[in-house]
C-alpha cells in the first residue's frame, strides 16, 4: 500500500516507510446518529470503517484526522497501543482555508484532499494520556454545565419548586466533588510537571483548583511556544483571534483559588502571570 500522496507544500517532511492515513469522520445520510470513519492512503482510493480500531495501521504507521470525538477515544488508544501515531488539527479552520485554496467540494472526500496538503506542524500528536483525561475533563465540563443551568433554573422559581431543585443539584456537587479528586489523581499519575505545579501554585488540597491545573496542564505544548499558548487561551490584544473558551474559563478558575479573589476582581494580568508560571514550570520538567 502507498504511503505517499502528490501534495503542493513544499514545507512537508520527507516521507520514510511509514503508511499514513489520513481520516475523515462523518455522519451516514441514513441515520444521523450513527458516525463513521473514511480514511486513504493516496487520496485515490477511500474506505470506510466504524472505529479507528479497524484502520488496518501498524506500528510506525501515522493517522492524521481533523478531529477525535470523544466516542471515539477507545479506537485511538488501541490505534497507539498497536505504535501507530496519531495526529489531530490544532485548528479546524486550516482545513476548510486548504479546502477553499484549492477548490474542493465540501465533501468528505474533500475534507480528507485538504487534510492531505496541509503541514504537518498545524497537527498535534496525541497520546493515551491526553485522551484519557480529555474524556474525563469532558465529563465533568457537562456537569459543571448542567449545574449552572439548574442554579439558574433555582433562581427563577418559587420556593416550592426549589425544593424539588435542591435534591438534584446537591447530587450535582457531589458528583462534582468526587470527579475532581479523581481527575487530579489520573493528572497527578500521567503528568509528572502536574505534581510539581501543584505545590508551585501553592493548591495541593484545593479539589477545583486542581482540576483546573489538570485541564491547563493537558493543553500545554511546550513545542508551540508561550507566545501562541497566551493567544490559545484568549490573552492576547486585539480582536479576531481564535483561542478555547473552555481553557480559558479554567485558567481564571485556577488563577482565582491562587490569588484567593473572587472571580470578579480577575485581571488579564493576573491569569497571564499565572499562565507563564505554569508554561516555565512545565518546560522545565520536561
Amino acid at each position: 500500500m502507498d504511503g505517499g500522496c502528490p501534495s503542493s507544500d513544499k514545507a512537508q517532511a520527507p516521507w520514510g516507510k511509514e503508511v499514513r492515513y489520513y481520516a475523515d469522520i462523518h455522519r451516514t445520510k441514513k441515520n444521523r446518529e450513527r458516525c463513521r470513519i473514511t480514511f486513504t492512503t493516496d487520496g485515490v482510493t477511500f474506505r470506510h470503517v466504524d472505529s479507528f480500531a479497524e484502520i488496518p495501521a501498524k506500528a510506525g504507521d501515522m493517522v492524521f484526522v481533523d478531529t477525535i470525538p470523544l466516542q471515539h477515544t477507545d479506537g485511538v488508544i488501541e490505534l497507539l497501543r498497536r505504535g501507530v501515531e496519531v495526529y489531530y488539527l490544532r485548528r479546524l479552520t486550516i482545513q476548510k482555508r486548504k479546502r477553499d485554496e484549492l477548490k474542493l467540494p465540501k465533501t468528505t472526500r474533500g475534507d480528507i484532499k485538504a487534510l492531505m496538503v496541509i503541514d504537518r506542524r498545524w497537527f498535534r500528536k496525541v497520546s493515551e494520556d491526553f485522551l484519557v483525561m480529555r474524556r474525563m475533563i469532558s465529563t465533568y465540563r457537562m456537569l459543571m454545565k448542567t449545574h449552572q443551568q439548574y442554579i439558574n433554573r433555582y433562581k427563577a422559581v418559587s420556593e416550592k419548586e426549589r425544593n424539588r431543585l435542591r435534591p438534584v443539584i446537591e447530587f450535582l456537587v457531589e458528583q462534582m466533588d468526587k470527579m475532581e479528586v479523581q481527575i487530579a489523581e489520573e493528572a497527578g499519575r500521567r503528568y509528572p510537571a502536574y505534581n510539581k505545579l501543584v505545590d508551585v501554585l501553592v493548591i495541593r488540597g484545593n479539589a477545583k483548583a486542581m482540576e483546573a491545573l489538570a485541564e491547563i496542564i493537558i493543553y500545554v505544548d511546550y513545542p508551540m511556544g508561550f507566545r501562541k499558548t497566551v493567544n490559545l487561551f484568549g490573552l492576547f490584544k486585539g480582536r479576531g483571534k481564535i483561542y478555547s473558551g473552555h481553557l480559558r474559563k479554567a485558567l481564571q478558575r485556577l488563577t482565582s483559588s491562587v490569588n484567593n479573589i473572587p472571580p470578579h476582581q480577575l485581571t488579564t494580568k493576573l491569569e497571564k502571570q499565572t499562565l507563564a508560571k505554569i508554561w516555565r514550570t512545565y518546560k522545565q520538567e520536561i
